[in-house]
């Protein structure tokens, strides 16, 4: 069963007075959720599917986790999405009901266990190659990743996880209430994230902290809030590569060594460090309990991830041809770039579409790069692609933030060049106010043109 402390009676007495959700606009005991997602349940069972706009609100866990409990999957909606997109995805999933605020109801009828197969969760990507598609996530996948992810983090029922991401994505979603909801512990969600909500809740009665790279780089600037965080169990980072210079400037602040995780819509979580594990800044840990993790490649150079195992998406909705072409034999290629280090841990790269560079007859990743630039002192932030170069096939191009004076391109290809190889500097540097990102933190890099 996907949520115990919901559905299983001795689970939910043991349970039942503790707090299960907490939001700015309210809280809810798993009592008041289990009556109020059953009365959900009652007004969706027997639907096809169902879409929730995903706003960071109590409704929205309270739909989605009646869904759940009527076996109803859920597509949950960016509520931010542009027209066009919006009108691609529902014109793709066809709801038979689009949830906004209040959660439906109805009268009482039977709510049997659906099968571990039975889709849960339709996500859809982000649409970077093409219109977006929809991933089917069955139950399986939810129970069995949010399981191995409680084994490597020593994550039990009496954490209470403090974020404040979005709701329609799986960090949000799925390991972010779902995740504290089947282990009997307690949400608390923080609206929107800053520096100053988070410090609060870890001061309080928080444990864990979910966060993204653009929330750590907030709080390496904020250091007069760093004796909360560093009071938290696990200060957890997912979504994006956490810069190494942020991992050491949040670790010389709060005394805690971040922990990173990586994972995508398709597989959940693959790789993480583990609460006793080695943090090393640019890791993502190894693989997870059940899952397997391999590099196509040389060993030790880089290579594409696949992966196979539990957490797998089943399809992409109403695309079997993308589906086919997403797998190798069996493991689905992430279409991430990475190397895998002799201890079998994982160090994520880039992207193969944007993040390798072929330059001089060498192959490059962006991430390295880009570590090492954030290095300088006068980068505040930094995205590295490839443009064509008669000469080099590609050539290295540095999109700069600059942190206060404005480095010159020969300061920082010396600088990448002494940390790392000279064919790795940058050939071009283009200095802007702001870098392109999406609601989780992640630099769209298609934006970046000259």
């Amino acid at each position: 069963m996907l949520l115990p402390a919901l559905t299983d009676a001795a689970v939910a007495d043991a349970v039942a007075d503790k707090t299960a959700l907490r939001f700015p606009d309210g809280e809810l005991t798993y009592r008041e959720l289990a009556a109020r997602a059953r009365a959900v349940a009652h007004g969706l069972a027997g639907r096809r599917l169902v879409a929730v706009w995903a706003r960071p609100t109590l409704d929205t866990c309270v739909t989605v986790v009646g869904a759940l409990l009527a076996g109803v999957p859920v597509v949950p909606l960016n509520p931010r999405i542009g027209e066009r997109e919006l009108r691609h995805v529902l014109e793709d999933s066809a709801p038979e009901l689009v949830v906004d605020g209040e959660p439906p109801s109805g009268a009482e009828v039977p709510l049997p266990e659906p099968d571990a197969e039975a889709p849960a969760l339709v996500i859809y990507t982000s649409g970077t190659t093409g219109p977006p598609k929809g991933v089917v996530l069955p139950r399986r996948a939810l129970a069995a990743n949010l399981d191995a992810l409680a084994a490597a983090w020593a994550w039990t029922g009496d954490d209470v996880v403090v974020h404040g991401l979005p709701l329609f994505h799986v960090h949000g979603l799925c390991l972010g209430v779902l995740g504290p909801l089947r282990r009997g512990g307690t949400v608390r969600h923080l609206g929107s994230f800053t520096v100053e909500a988070a410090a609060e809740a870890l001061a309080g009665d928080g444990t864990v902290l979910f966060g993204v790279p653009t929330m750590y780089h907030r709080l390496a600037q904020a250091p007069e809030h760093a004796e909360a965080f560093g009071k938290a169990r696990l200060l957890v980072s997912g979504s994006a590569a956490l810069p190494a210079a942020v991992h050491e400037r949040i670790s010389a602040l709060t005394g805690q060594r971040v922990v990173e995780r990586y994972g995508m819509t398709e597989t959940l979580i693959i790789t993480s460090v583990r609460a006793d594990g080695d943090r090393r800044p640019g890791a993502v840990g190894t693989a997870l309990d059940g899952t397997a993790v391999r590099v196509v490649g040389e060993p030790g150079e880089i290579g594409e991830v696949e992966v196979r195992g539990p957490g797998l998406f089943t399809e992409y909705l109403n695309r079997p041809d993308a589906t086919r072409e997403a797998f190798r034999d069996g493991w689905f290629r992430t279409g991430d770039l990475a190397v895998l280090e002799p201890d079998g841990y994982l160090r994520i790269v880039g992207r193969r579409a944007t993040d390798l560079i072929k330059s001089g007859g060498y192959k490059i990743g962006a991430g390295e790069i880009e570590n090492a630039l954030l290095e300088h002192p006068d980068v505040a932030e930094v995205a590295v692609v490839g443009e064509p170069d008669e000469d080099l096939g590609e050539r290295v191009v540095a999109w700069v933030v600059a942190d206060g004076r404005e480095p010159t391109l020969e300061e920082l290809a010396d600088h990448v060049a002494g940390l790392l190889a000279p064919h790795k500097r940058p050939r071009a540097l283009v200095l802007v106010d702001s870098l392109p990102r999406n609601d989780l933190g992640k630099v769209l890099k298609r934006e970046l043109r000259r």
